[in-house]
């Protein structure tokens, strides 16, 4: 697989990673730990380089799998990992147990040491701020990554879902080495201001949801059924209304994908790979014949046409339903 930079500070992934939150978190139920390992073996085989997990994803337990399945390689591989929550008492919250944000800088030091314990290694290739936290300026966020890069236990500091001003400060502290955000053909506020000033600044940017949790692989129809912890039994573009209203996205994909001998999840992928040349997108699966047909898209070039018909056909649809409840979609954007 074609390899990518992200940021200018010399990080190489391969142009399509693999997130691994669903192996363990958000996408019930979950398969065996034996059948994940053998999942992300494979993925190396197919020229996967960059993994990507979080403390939260568990919580634990995802940076758990990913340190075991990944030690027996780790010089070859790049990880990204996460911090910015913490538990909470749910009477103070008035949500889930980790739906407290907490980046003070006394607070990073102590979790990276779990997340280092967890994942089987002593450094952490790509450290991300889950989450902007309000109650903690991002100056000195950026500041305590700058010391744990300074003392060998972080390579590079990575923010998610974070605004252009908050970026800007950031990376005015410790450069930026690259941003995730959800962005997919259903999806695009990121084209506004976050794309454009990541590519002034430098920063690489990694797509998380880049199929739409699913729905781009037209797969998800309107009276398909999940789980009841699935994290989309509450996300309103999962209605069933809106699954029937936004599958007209899905046979645009259908369409173009016929003609390239591609299925909609890979020209999904393909298009954001020919976005820019420092996205990669990180798409996440729990099945060794969806990851090869992820991988695949690396392979599958979109001509100019092709791409400005996307764009026309794309620019005529309104998505239906939020991409997050509420409460999920105030901690974005900020």
């Amino acid at each position: 697989m074609k390899k990518r930079k992200l940021g200018h500070n010399g990080l190489e992934v391969s142009a399509l990673g693999l997130g691994c939150m669903g192996m363990s978190f958000g996408y019930a139920p979950f398969p065996e730990k034996k059948d994940m390992i053998r999942l992300i073996h494979r993925a190396v085989d197919l020229g996967v380089t960059f993994f990507d997990t979080a403390e939260v994803y568990g919580p634990y337990s995802n940076e758990e799998l990913v340190g075991e399945a990944l030690a027996p390689i780790r010089d070859k591989v790049v990880i990204a990992t996460k911090f910015g929550f913490a538990p909470a008492n749910e009477s103070e919250t008035n949500g889930p147990r980790w739906s407290a944000l907490n980046s003070r800088p006394e607070h990073i030091r102590q979790v990276v040491e779990g997340s280092l314990k967890r994942l089987r290694t002593d450094y952490i290739d790509l450290y991300y701020q889950h989450r902007v936290d309000l109650n903690v300026p991002i100056e000195e966020v950026a500041g305590a990554v700058k010391e744990l890069i300074q003392e060998g236990k972080v390579k590079y500091f990575g923010l998610s879902e974070a605004s252009a001003n908050t970026i800007r400060k950031a990376h005015a502290v410790q450069p930026v080495t690259a941003l995730q955000s959800e962005y997919s053909l259903w999806y695009r506020e990121p084209e506004k201001e976050i794309i454009p000033t990541l590519e002034e600044l430098g920063i690489g940017f990694v797509p998380f949801s880049p199929l739409g949790k699913g729905f781009l692989t037209g797969k998800i129809t309107e009276d398909r059924k999940f789980d009841t912890v699935d994290i989309r039994n509450t996300t309103p573009r999962f209605a069933p209304e809106a699954r029937k209203a936004n599958r007209v996205i899905v046979e645009l994909l259908e369409d173009i994908g016929r003609k390239k001998d591609a299925s909609p999840a890979q020209i999904a992928l393909a298009w954001l790979l020919a976005q820019k040349p420092w996205i990669a997108p990180i798409p996440g699966t729990t099945k060794l014949e969806r990851l090869e047909e992820n991988v695949g898209a690396a392979s599958i070039e979109l001509s100019a046409e092709e791409l400005t018909k996307i764009e026309d056909a794309v620019s005529q649809i309104t998505i239906q339903g939020a991409r997050y409840p509420e409460a999920a979609e105030k901690m974005t954007n900020r």
